[in-house]
């Protein structure tokens, strides 16, 4: 079992604070001191936040695959993150001579729905879906399989590689789990203990739900921290309730609220300014988000207005990785089942790793060991 396995178990026997509404309720068992724990998570959030980290994923795998076709399905290319992978495979696609069409669902039922009948109708040799929820859409995935379309994803589900129950090969995305673990310990770390927190999530998505899961079991399970609220916000309607959800939000807690943790750094675009408004210091209350590691994120870290912390992921790499994944199917080939280390981006690392360029894009050379697998 690994260190971070082995913590989490110490972590679950945690406390359930009565009162709240409960995302994950768990039975109240023995803990192991606070003071241990803190350490052990102190250390865990030293070693995401560290920069620099060598390349650790595929060395070999086959040639490029000959002139492919693929439909890229994006959930909603107004979110930063689906946009900044949907750039990424775009990237990757022309390097290894793919060509690529963009289908935005726009974050609609009937857009998924429309967008997924447009890319049949391509009859693509390839389909990424990016952002889409696969059980929302898996009735509607079935022709795909019937025409045996090899289909990969970024963030289609809760845990990272295949997705059980569906035709989806490789869910490419760091462990969701663990993001949202790193994403809660750093609160606790940084409070030494104290966290007043509300979390922001999304109930539309099976995978927004297992991270705010794993950051309420973290809060709950440090005895001094208080978990004030968990707020179900749709991402797809933060610009329109987000300014009046923080007001409430800062009228009921007051000072008691010093941290707010999200699913997504979509949330804090809309309170960050709400909190200025209302005459709020940036240091009163501390925004981690638990991804995807924004353009707006960044500038806000690096300004210090609220924002401290974005468990960022490499959404570029992703991009690549989810080419190379499909090439491998392509190739009648496994996938590599790769999945990339957290990574913690704070005020004292958002100069490396692409931080000058707004984003978290790994200084590993993944582009040449991706071109070097492709022959290209």
């Amino acid at each position: 079992m690994s260190y971070a396995a082995r913590l989490w178990v110490g972590l679950s026997f945690g406390w359930y604070l009565a009162g709240l509404h409960p995302v994950h309720a768990q039975a109240p068992s023995p803990a192991p001191s606070v003071e241990l724990r803190l350490d052990d998570m102190r250390q865990m959030v030293a070693n995401a936040s560290k920069h620099g980290v060598p390349w650790s994923g595929p060395q070999s795998g086959p040639a490029a695959h000959p002139g492919a076709t693929i439909a890229i399905i994006s959930e909603d290319l107004r979110n930063g993150g689906i946009l900044g992978v949907s750039k990424g495979i775009q990237e990757a696609a022309k390097t290894i001579g793919w060509k690529t069409k963009i289908y935005d669902a726009s974050g609609t039922p009937a857009g998924r729905a429309g967008a997924l009948t447009a890319a049949l109708a391509l009859n693509p040799d390839g389909v990424i879906l990016v952002g889409v929820d696969v059980k929302e859409v898996r009735a509607q995935l079935s022709p795909f399989e019937g025409r045996k379309i090899p289909m990969v994803g970024w963030h289609v589900g809760p845990t990272a590689g295949p997705i059980a129950g569906s035709p989806i090969a490789m869910n490419v995305s760091t462990d969701p789990l663990e993001v949202a673990r790193i994403t809660a310990m750093a609160a606790v770390v940084a409070s030494n203990g104290r966290a007043g927190v509300v979390l922001f999530t999304d109930s539309n998505f099976e995978i927004a739900m297992a991270k705010s899961n794993a950051m309420a079991d973290v809060i709950r399970a440090c005895k001094t921290c208080s978990l004030l609220e968990i707020k179900d916000v749709a991402i797809s309607k933060s610009a329109e309730l987000m300014p009046a959800t923080t007001q409430d939000l800062l009228a009921r807690h007051g000072t008691r609220w010093t941290h707010a943790l999200a699913i997504n750094d979509i949330y804090f675009d809309y309170a960050a300014p709400e909190l200025t408004r209302a005459g709020k210091l940036s240091k009163s209350i501390s925004m981690l988000s638990a991804g995807d590691g924004s353009a707006a994120a960044f500038l806000r870290i690096r300004a210090g207005t609220f924002q401290t912390g974005t468990v960022s992921e490499p959404l570029n790499l992703h991009g690549w990785q989810l080419i190379d994944e499909l090439n491998r199917l392509l190739a009648r080939q496994p996938v590599s089942g790769y999945v990339v280390p957290v990574h913690l981006v704070t005020p004292d690392n958002i100069a490396f790793d692409g931080g000058g360029q707004h984003q978290y894009d790994p200084d590993n050379g993944y582009r040449t060991i991706y071109r070097r697998i492709w022959k290209r």
